[in-house]
């Protein structure tokens, strides 16, 4: 099932999480999915599932993977009873001038899931009647089967705004109090991950699954998702997307996490581990060394801008990364990855290897993107078209003479457009830089040119099996 609401705001991520982790205490395997590019609220999921939060993004994984990669989801490690999809912004809002695509809305329909609506009713009564009268009836092939009152104020407010919505037929079911003891830390990208708040996250989660517990009906709620259809598509398999190393000695690649490198999609690693890598974590706060026969890094993304100092002190490390990266180390870098590798982010040192200094501004970043690589590069062959997204509050000021990685396509619409076509990033040779976040599920030839790269650097023959790759156009004609 899906969990909307009509704005942003509403408390979909409380609701959602929270009827994860109350679901989980009943004994249900349950699978979380968050619409759009997010990293955050699937950090939420996967503590209150014991499973990776997943995406399901049409723009950066194409339509005809939803259905299979939430299969895909729901069935690793092991099946799940219910798959529960957090929705983005409103149900209908999408991409800007995209008439819906990428919006919770789309996705419902893709994946065929009937919808529960979290409405804030902190502001209204009988108004509410009307405002699920015209959800329900707006899209004919969206299914809205329940709703969930947020916010409410005290038992007669919930009374007058359960009276209201009877009238539609759409059936109230629960209704949670205002509690501003279940509120999320926020700072300047949104909420606090689960990752760095530790302990902590797990506490709220565990808060917020007896919360939904008291206030919503469960048993309701199960009874709406065994309504869903059955989806026919075979469930995405990473093996399947990617070409496969010789059997033998593993290469090894490391991949940062930690508090300061929280962003990456857990498919990402899945193609790695498929394709015959070793996938080791590194924490750029913590660990002094990269893992030995290092063979390849991957640097998503995260907050290295509250981390910087720590990053900094970190010499050893930074030192290593600059050393093996400029020896010709595979790298790909995505948004904090590349202000890790500038030669400096706030005036903290970082690892030196671009010619490059980045900053923290007062301006958000934010949007889809549609790019083609500008020459070939470690990821990609010239003109090669990807689907990305952007998002972030810094600056890198490049070195002139640098290559750029992608030439994003100009899209006027505002707010979160592009007036021109843009050239961002940096593709030398084995190293891969870029504030372009890629769904690598959605763009499998890029895990494979990494995958080759890292098997030349540890002196291995390439892969030695093909797979069928029949995958759509990354840039869709859209109108707009």
């Amino acid at each position: 099932m899906v969990i909307a609401a009509p704005a942003s705001g509403q408390g979909k991520t409380t609701v959602a999480t929270g009827l994860m982790a109350a679901l989980r205490g009943r004994g249900l395997v349950v699978s979380g999915h968050k619409v759009g590019p997010d990293y955050i609220d699937p950090g939420y999921h996967a503590v209150a599932t014991g499973r990776p939060g997943r995406n399901l993004d049409p723009h950066l994984q194409g339509e005809e993977r939803i259905v299979p990669l939430l299969r895909h989801g729901a069935n690793v490690p092991v099946p799940a009873d219910i798959a529960v999809i957090e929705g983005v912004m409103g149900l209908h809002d999408g991409a800007i001038g995209r008439e819906g695509f990428a919006s919770t809305a789309h996705v419902a329909r893709l994946t065929r899931s009937p919808v529960l609506l979290v409405v804030d009713v902190s502001g209204a009564s009988r108004s509410i009647g009307a405002l699920v009268h015209g959800f329900a009836t707006y899209d004919p092939e969206l299914t809205i089967a329940g709703v969930i009152l947020n916010k409410v104020g005290s038992p007669t407010h919930e009374a007058e705004v359960r009276q209201a919505v009877v009238r539609t037929g759409v059936p109230v079911l629960g209704a949670l109090r205002r509690d501003a003891s279940l509120d999320t830390p926020s700072r300047h990208l949104g909420l606090v991950p689960a990752v760095e708040r530790g302990a902590e996250a797990h506490r709220t989660v565990e808060a917020l699954a007896g919360h939904l517990a008291d206030a919503v009906d469960l048993d309701a709620v199960l009874a709406i998702a065994r309504r869903a259809p059955e989806l026919p598509d075979r469930p995405w398999t990473p093996e399947e997307q990617v070409p496969a190393l010789a059997a033998g000695e593993p290469v090894t690649v490391a991949v940062a996490g930690g508090s300061a490198f929280t962003f990456r999609y857990p498919e990402t690693e899945e193609l790695l581990g498929a394709a015959g890598l070793r996938v080791v974590p590194v924490d750029p706060l913590r660990d002094e060394e990269l893992p030995a026969g290092c063979a390849g890094l991957y640097l998503g993304g995260g907050f290295p801008e509250v981390y910087a100092a720590e990053l900094s002190a970190n010499d050893r490390l930074r030192a290593a990364v600059g050393r093996t990266v400029r020896g010709g180390l595979p790298v790909v870098a995505e948004c904090a990855g590349l202000l890790y590798l500038c030669r400096d982010l706030d005036g903290h040192p970082m690892t030196g290897v671009l010619a490059a200094s980045a900053r923290m501004t007062g301006k958000l970043t934010l949007g889809y993107r549609e790019g083609v690589a500008v020459g070939a590069s470690l990821l990609a062959e010239p003109g090669t078209p990807v689907t990305g997204h952007e998002f972030h509050r810094t600056q890198v000021g490049y070195a002139p003479d640098r290559v750029p990685a992608w030439r994003f396509r100009p899209r006027p619409s505002r707010p979160h457009g592009l007036g021109t076509a843009v050239e961002e990033g940096v593709a030398d040779g084995s190293l891969h830089a870029s504030y372009l976040h890629v769904h690598w599920a959605g763009h499998p030839a890029l895990a494979a040119r990494f995958v080759a790269a890292a098997a030349r650097y540890a002196g291995l023959p390439g892969p030695v099996r093909s797979v069928d790759r029949s995958t759509r156009s990354a840039v869709r004609p859209t109108s707009g």
